[in-house]
């Protein structure tokens, strides 16, 4: 029987690429339905992978009581998701750059929702904890891959639009674990394979087999990739874009963000709960309000798209990743702003409805800040931008592990209005930052050192 790969004394110049810029079998030149479907999918994919982080928090207290630990003890379990969140970008990215999209995906998806099933059945807390930890391990792939699936289908003019889409379901809200099971249904059924490498791959297997011809291979083939290959080159491609000033810089402010709002979360029960004595319906109310700011976040990124199409016709249609950054802009004040208000009318004798205005300003600023750093990544990136996202995910994720377990002491050492102030002036030293992008970015790229030490 024939192999089915290039044989080895055979020439190796016979290879197999797209036939022309409008070849339909780029994922490029998907039809737009076909483009938004998968997006879609990919996108709800996210959400549920969020779900396990947000469903848990709330019942943080029922935990704690139905199997006899501390509040702290509970409230491990968000931070060793949020830690197998961190590390697993570390994995799932470099795979999804090797062997497609889909696969390296869907596949963890499952796991991590078989594990999420495992918390809610456990009849331990360290069943709990250690269901918890691989829940946000695997279930880390598709919020950290799915960057790289927009680079694969939209163009620098259209990713935007489709990234705000992406980051409202990793940022806005809950899905049960059934619609879990039927989000992934729905995904191994109508996802194609988007990663353009190894759609070659499969072009070049079928046309060895329709041909004959048995020199025909993709240039991807012509990498061979080993476990230790993964582990050493390409496992050590987020950490090396780490590395790099630029992605270096937007990770490190994306983190502190990222940090603040999970502070600020932890905060709720306290506020809204033991401070104004609401119960435990009421009391989780407040998180509405978040989504309100995140809804409102949208809005304003996804008007910033036509300024970016402005910044791109006049840069002859190359990414203009500085263009991304007005909404971040912003969000850093409004994001300011809020910390201050939540902190200082959380007092029960002042208006709740004052509080909760800053809790939607929050919002917005994590949401926005978060999508035009994502936005920002992928455009200076691109072909590589699935590591560059797991490189800041590693950071921020690891950051918001630690934060929870410090923040119950911390509020209660220094009250609602001074916590929240140190947020605030924190937030404020920050606001700088994304204008010192806007105006020294396109410099420190030019530069060349963000690709300089990433291997092909």
């Amino acid at each position: 029987m024939a192999p089915d790969y290039p044989l080895p004394d055979e020439p190796t110049s016979l290879i197999v690429d797209f036939s022309s810029p409008a070849d339909d079998y780029n994922p490029i030149n998907w039809p737009t339905f076909k483009k938004s479907y998968t997006s879609l999918l990919y996108s709800l994919t996210s959400l549920g992978s969020v779900w396990a982080s947000t469903a848990y928090a709330p019942s943080n207290a029922k935990i704690a009581d139905e199997f006899g630990v501390s509040s702290e003890v509970a409230l491990l379990g968000t931070s060793l998701l949020l830690l197998g969140w961190g590390f697993g970008p570390l994995f799932w990215a470099p795979l999804s750059e090797v062997y497609g999209r889909k696969w390296p995906v869907l596949l963890p998806f499952a796991v991590s929702t078989i594990m999420s099933i495992g918390t809610a059945t456990a009849k331990d807390i360290q069943t709990v904890l250690i269901t918890r930890f691989f829940t946000g391990f695997f279930g880390s792939a598709p919020i950290t891959c799915t960057g790289g699936v927009f680079v694969d289908l939209w163009k620098p003019s259209q990713r935007g639009n489709a990234i705000v889409g992406y980051t409202l379901c990793v940022c806005g809200g809950p899905i049960t674990a059934f619609i879990q099971a039927v989000v992934l249904v729905l995904d191994v059924i109508f996802i194609d394979e988007s990663y353009a490498p190894v759609l070659l791959i499969d072009k070049a297997r079928m046309l060895r087999k329709t041909t004959g011809e048995w020199a025909l291979h993709a240039k991807w083939e012509e990498k061979e990739v080993r476990v230790v290959d993964l582990a050493v080159k390409f496992g050590l491609r987020p950490l090396q874009m780490l590395a790099t000033p630029i992605c270096l810089a937007v990770t490190v402010y994306s983190s502190f963000i990222y940090a603040v709002f999970y502070a600020s979360l932890a905060s709720f029960p306290i506020i809204f709960q033991q401070t104004r004595g609401w119960d435990d319906l009421v009391g989780s109310l407040p998180f509405l309000a978040v989504l309100t700011g995140i809804l409102a976040g949208a809005v304003v990124s996804w008007h910033n798209q036509r300024h970016y199409n402005w910044a791109l016709a006049a840069n002859s249609y190359m990414p203009v990743p500085e263009a991304r950054l007005p909404p971040m802009k912003i969000a850093s004040v409004v994001l300011a702003g809020g910390l201050f208000i939540i902190g200082w009318t959380s007092a029960p004798e002042l208006p709740w409805i004052a509080t909760v205005i800053g809790v939607a300003m929050m919002g917005f600023g994590y949401y926005t800040i978060f999508t035009s750093a994502i936005n920002y990544l992928v455009d200076t990136f691109h072909r590589w931008g699935a590591s560059a996202l797991a490189a800041n995910t590693f950071s921020r994720s690891v950051l918001a592990a630690i934060l929870p377990l410090l923040v119950r002491p911390w509020y209660n050492r220094l009250g609602n209005g001074w916590a929240f102030t140190v947020l605030g002036v924190f937030a404020i030293l920050n606001i700088p930052i994304p204008f010192l992008f806007s105006a020294y970015g396109r410099q420190i790229r030019a530069r060349g050192k963000y690709t300089a030490n990433i291997q092909e």
